[in-house]
């Protein structure tokens, strides 16, 4: 039998990526699968994220700003596109492999809460413990598939785990996703706080402006080229002591004036209140719950309720409460 498209593009990989890249071809399973004809497993994993409800609902959760009004404030899917395409820019001047780097990035968000990271620390304060990595994960093992999951590979998996907090990717790939991630949302939320008029350019300490620029554009061109260049024959993926402390100096800077803000502060109590009021509800009334979502659990009924929440978008979330809790006109 002649060479498959897949088989011969794993071929190429050996020869065009570096010798540090992941390749498709020694990618793993929890479960074996026939092989697609044309697809390697990581552009499988991709197309398995991308047209998945999951990844569909980031459309309608926030980024930042709860139910903005306009039309150009990023959302969760818009942020994952946009981490995808500058990860892919730094894995093709790393020669890593561009698939398995756009699988993490279009599938590291799953996991977040309606309502942002107010919703994520509002379901940690009710049940002791939530990490949207760790829901994201769930998703793409129990959640989707009628309990099965996508069965993504391990590469995938790991780089959606670790893409934040303390752990390290195991892949370069999933590495430059760990960096990028931050870089795009830095940069973005910069550039919808300047929309925002939460901010003005010269509110920019010193050497943010000086290091990585004034705008968005040049801020991420600066630390995509900088990473690049610091992580090329590297063993691990970095940047510039340099950029790195004005990119720390950059992210403390957006806590302070934007993500912590005064300003903010009283959509995020209306977003804390709706997901506790709504896992109040749904604790007490189970019969609500999607039947799957118990099966799902095993019987934990907190786990249930806590994937479902969970698992809404700002838009449904709010509905869902009106319904519930607001009398109709």
């Amino acid at each position: 039998m002649s060479q498959t498209i897949r088989e011969r593009t794993e071929q190429e990989e050996y020869s065009r990526l570096s010798p540090l890249a992941a390749k498709s071809a020694e990618a793993k399973r929890a479960r074996e699968e026939k092989e697609c004809q044309i697809r390697t497993k990581f552009q499988r994993d991709r197309d398995r994220i991308l047209h998945s409800k999951p990844f569909r609902r980031l459309k309608h959760k926030t980024q930042v700003y709860i139910a903005p009004i306009g039309d150009h404030f990023r959302t969760r899917m818009t942020h994952s596109l946009e981490v995808a395409q500058i990860c892919r820019t730094i894995g093709r001047g790393l020669r890593l492999n561009e698939d398995l780097i756009e699988a993490i990035a279009l599938g590291h968000d799953v996991g977040h809460t309606p309502f942002g990271h107010v919703g994520e620390e509002t379901l940690a304060s009710i049940v002791g413990h939530f990490e949207h990595n760790e829901q994201s994960v769930r998703i793409f093992t129990v959640l989707t598939g009628n309990g099965k999951g996508m069965n993504l590979t391990e590469e995938v998996l790991d780089g959606i785990l670790h893409h934040t907090g303390e752990g390290i990717p195991k892949t370069l790939e999933g590495q430059i996703v760990k960096i990028g991630d931050r870089i795009a949302y830095l940069c973005h939320d910069y550039d919808d706080a300047l929309r925002a008029e939460l901010l003005k350019i010269e509110d920019l300490p010193p050497v943010v402006k000086k290091v990585l620029g004034n705008t968005t554009s040049e801020m991420i061109s600066t630390m995509v080229t900088d990473m690049i260049y610091s992580s090329m024959n590297s063993s691990y993926i970095r940047l510039s002591e340099e950029v790195a402390q004005a990119m720390d100096e950059f992210r403390h800077f957006m806590f302070e004036r934007v993500y912590l803000s005064d300003t903010l502060k009283e959509e995020r109590k209306k977003g804390k209140l709706i997901v506790e009021i709504l896992f109040d509800y749904y604790t007490h009334h189970p019969e609500l719950l999607p039947s799957e979502y118990l099966v799902w659990a095993e019987g934990n009924l907190t786990k249930a309720v806590t994937d479902y929440i969970a698992g809404l978008t700002d838009n449904y979330a709010i509905s869902t409460f009106r319904h519930f809790f607001i009398p109709r006109e």
